[in-house]
């Protein structure tokens, strides 16, 4: 399924673009709330259940680094302001309504959005 250029209407009420910015606000918290609130729009849903898988693989990789001695909090270290930037520019994609997809969790959230 090919993905229109312009975001479709959101069920929120919001511009669909504000909406998919939202979604990674909040880490998970907002991308499931969206994915929950959200009836028509494909765009928010990818990107409500692109926020979810990003926000979770995060957390998972900052958990088992924490277990490595000394290299392990190093990296999470390197690592945080790698995600924060990743976080800004996922947001900024939304706002202009672009389909950007992260490898690997992309693809998978963009299947798991279309069976909601």
């Amino acid at each position: 399924m090919q993905p229109s250029l312009v975001p479709d209407r959101s069920s929120t009420g919001l511009d669909p673009k504000i909406a998919g910015l939202l979604c990674y606000l909040g880490s998970f918290i907002t991308g499931i709330i969206f994915l929950a609130l959200e009836k028509n729009s494909s765009f928010v849903k990818f990107h409500a259940m692109q926020s979810i898988a990003a926000s979770v693989a995060l957390i998972v990789i900052n958990l088992l680094l924490g277990f490595i001695p000394v290299i392990g909090p190093v990296i999470a270290f390197i690592l945080s302001p790698v995600a924060f930037v990743l976080w800004i520019y996922l947001m900024l994609t939304a706002l202009q309504g672009k389909w950007f997809k992260l490898p690997i969790l992309g693809e998978w959230a963009h299947q798991q959005a279309s069976k909601f």
